[in-house]
């Protein structure tokens, strides 16, 4: 029976290519999104296509029971060695006046409650085995609040809080945690790309994509997630944070 890289939030950026890095070692990657099950299918094609296995899982995180009843059904392929929360909160630049009690709490359930889920029902079933990993993507904004980002930033301190308290009560029961501060523009098409508009997206790749490297590449970027999943346990990293060499650091940024 495979070992499974369970990917929440499987878009064809950081998380598609997470789960099509895992399944190049050996792994069977179950890849889970929102929406647009055309797309997952083109995922796991391609897993497959190079000679991987893979599944893709529709998914609603903030829907009661979805998380968990999924992990439920993944272990069912095969226990879950590393699973990587992967969940944008990205609910858009708004004013405090404009930022309705909905969007807030919509921002909490996805990126701080929807965490707390997937830990209190993967954590236990690691333990048993005598290990395992957790991988969550962050935002600068877990460090850095900005204007407009009342509910993001909110959501994100408390994602950043919940990797430490998980560390703190399971590290030295052989769960790792990494908390993973993507601080820099991603070149991942259906996220940033959509948040953008398709011709300003394509005027920052054309600015600081390609050989300038100045955009955040999916697939580096799941190379640093693999050799997270596979440090020794004298040497973990709880958190980091990856950018562009271009770029300011998020604690030297003027804006």
């Amino acid at each position: 029976m495979k070992k499974v890289c369970l990917v929440i939030g499987a878009g064809a950026g950081i998380g598609g290519s997470v789960g099509s890095r895992f399944a190049k070692e050996g792994y069977h990657a179950a890849l889970c999104r929102r929406s647009d099950a055309r797309g997952l299918q083109t995922l796991v094609n391609r897993i497959e296509e190079e000679g991987g296995s893979a599944t893709g899982h529709l998914l609603n995180a903030v829907e009661d029971d979805a998380i968990e009843n999924l992990v439920t059904e993944v272990e069912k392929i095969g226990p879950i060695h590393t699973v990587l929360f992967n969940l944008g909160a990205q609910i858009g630049n708004r004013s405090l006046e404009t930022t309705t009690l909905k969007n807030f709490e919509l921002g909490w359930k996805m990126a701080c409650f929807g965490l707390f889920r997937l830990a209190k029902v993967v954590i236990p079933a690691m333990e048993s085995r005598g290990g395992g990993t957790l991988l969550v993507t962050s935002a600068t904004a877990a460090v850095r609040g900005n204007a407009g980002q009342h509910s993001h930033a909110a959501a994100m301190g408390g994602r950043r809080m919940l990797c430490q308290t998980l560390n703190a009560e399971y590290a030295s029961r052989g769960i790792h945690v990494a908390h993973v501060i993507i601080d820099g523009a991603v070149d991942a098409p259906d996220t940033l790309g959509k948040m953008l508009g398709q011709t300003q997206f394509n005027a920052l790749r054309e600015a600081r994509g390609g050989d300038k490297d100045g955009l955040l590449l999916p697939e580096k970027i799941a190379e640093t997630y693999f050799h997270l999943a596979h440090q020794h346990r004298s040497a973990w990293t709880h958190e980091l944070d990856l950018r562009a060499h271009s770029d300011l650091a998020w604690w030297n940024h003027e804006g």
